[in-house]
């Protein structure tokens, strides 16, 4: 049987739109913070940013309740939060004598907060689909951004009266990756559920270091990527022609987008294994068959099938991998900004369609994965952003299929609580502008992990077929 989709158009009411500046009481707060872009941040410089929700249910959630105690304290503790965080406060900016954007937060700066009040159903878009993708773009802030300024991040918060609330975050992509965007988040729901004490100190896992000299590649590569960026946007290095809009990812969703989670279990990973390991030759016995390797293969082996077609089209694969751990010397988790790198590979459809596609997907994202562990991680940096714009134009002019990662299970979104218990769904909206799907762990904590995906009807129809019946 098919899917059955859920299409609802319901009022969305703007109620507030404020700006929540780091707390005043604080010096730090009081004086200018200069935070100088790396190349890692310049990788993403003109990247589409990365949109999450987090669904809390209350269900005797009042309105009055909503703006007399959650709304406070949610306002209270991001101002507190700020203070730790003062580059998410601040801006991208490009002064006309720097050679290279900066982040830069002036007293008086803050975040952009959008408080709304919906009349969506709760229990559909906090479920696991299906769905019309375009049902969350009300529910996630815009970023402020223009050719002289960008947002570091804007949030925004939405009351679902008698079910409960959602928080939207929307992150720019050349200020901050996934892992320093959950550790913000992270610590903003600390603060909340500690009572928004501000003389409590954040605990030291949350604490953001903003050293960048930690951060060491080969000489001139921000630069590098920063005049490939500007000439795919048909600028050059010129002073007079710099500007910070950020890239439209094909032009947004595509109308006909539906969402969808599917969960991969411990159950389906001890399957998955048993399934793959007696296909593999001897010398692939010691393969990495780690979780993340599993997914990734097992979901792009279900989306190229989802597909069909021409068997001889091409298909790009990849996921970026946090090189935190992998420089030498190693840095902290705790780095603020950038510090990953995509890693892709492009093979053809038939590859993954045939009986054996799954064993194929396996062992090309088990290359990938140990490429990264066995080689220095920075080594081609210097031609991995010339390489992704091109598989992304290719995508455009082609029917190249692409199929990226957004999140991780190492982030344990689930347990980001603010004092009102954990999500009852997380959501990375944006991928259904980029090509990716999302994954997270899953919410039980019994070591599955979820799958988010938007896909055109037809497609999410026949995966729908093949997750429960592939594994």
């Amino acid at each position: 049987m098919d899917m059955v989709f859920h299409n609802q158009r319901d009022r969305m009411e703007i109620l507030e739109v404020t700006q929540v500046a780091p707390t005043s009481n604080s010096p730090e707060s009081t004086t200018e913070f200069r935070l100088p872009l790396t190349f890692s941040d310049i990788l993403w410089f003109t990247s589409p940013p990365v949109e999450r929700l987090f669904f809390y249910q209350l269900d005797e959630l009042t309105p009055a309740c909503f703006n007399s105690v959650i709304l406070p304290k949610l306002k209270r503790s991001l101002s507190l939060t700020l203070v730790h965080y003062l580059p998410l406060a601040g801006n991208l900016k490009w002064p006309p004598n720097e050679p290279k954007p900066i982040i830069l937060y002036t007293p008086n700066d803050g975040v952009s907060l959008t408080v709304a009040h919906s009349d969506a159903d709760f229990n559909i878009l906090s479920s696991n689909g299906a769905y019309d993708a375009a049902e969350l773009h009300p529910l996630k802030p815009d970023l402020v951004t223009s050719d002289i300024s960008a947002s570091a991040i804007a949030v925004q918060v939405t009351l679902f009266p008698n079910k409960g609330f959602c928080i939207g975050i929307t992150a720019h992509h050349a200020v901050l990756d996934g892992q320093t965007t959950t550790m913000f988040i992270k610590s903003w729901a600390h603060i909340c559920k500690q009572g928004n004490d501000e003389n409590s100190p954040l605990p030291p896992e949350l604490t953001p270091i903003f050293d960048r000299s930690v951060i060491k590649g080969p000489d001139g590569l921000d630069m590098l990527y920063l005049n490939q960026w500007l000439a795919t946007s048909g600028l050059d290095s010129d002073t007079s022609k710099k500007s910070l809009k950020i890239t439209s990812a094909g032009g947004g969703a595509a109308s006909d987008l539906v969402r969808a989670t599917f969960e991969i279990t411990r159950e389906d990973f001890k399957k998955l294994r048993e399934r793959v390991l007696p296909k593999l030759p001897d010398s692939g016995k010691e393969m990495h068959l780690s979780t993340f390797v599993l997914s990734f293969a097992y979901v792009t082996t279900c989306m190229v099938k989802a597909r069909g077609g021409d068997g001889d089209r091409k298909v790009a694969f990849a996921f970026t991998a946090d090189c935190r751990p992998r420089l030498n010397p190693p840095v902290s988790q705790n780095y603020f900004g950038n510090c990953n790198r995509p890693k892709f590979e492009v093979a053809k459809a038939r590859d993954f369609l045939d009986e054996n596609g799954f064993v194929f997907a396996v062992q090309k994202a088990s290359g990938m994965v140990k490429d990264l562990m066995e080689r220095w991680v920075l080594e081609g940096m210097e031609r991995i952003l010339s390489y992704s714009l091109d598989v992304l134009k290719e995508t455009s002019e082609s029917n190249l299929q692409i199929i990226t990662v957004a999140g991780s299970p190492r982030f344990g979104v689930y347990g980001t609580d603010f004092g009102w218990g954990k999500p009852h769904k997380v959501v990375i909206v944006s991928i259904d502008k980029s090509g990716a799907i999302s994954m997270a762990e899953s919410r039980d904590g019994s070591g599955g992990v979820e799958i988010g995906l938007a896909l055109n009807k037809h497609e999410m129809n026949n995966i729908s077929w093949l997750f429960p019946r592939y594994v």
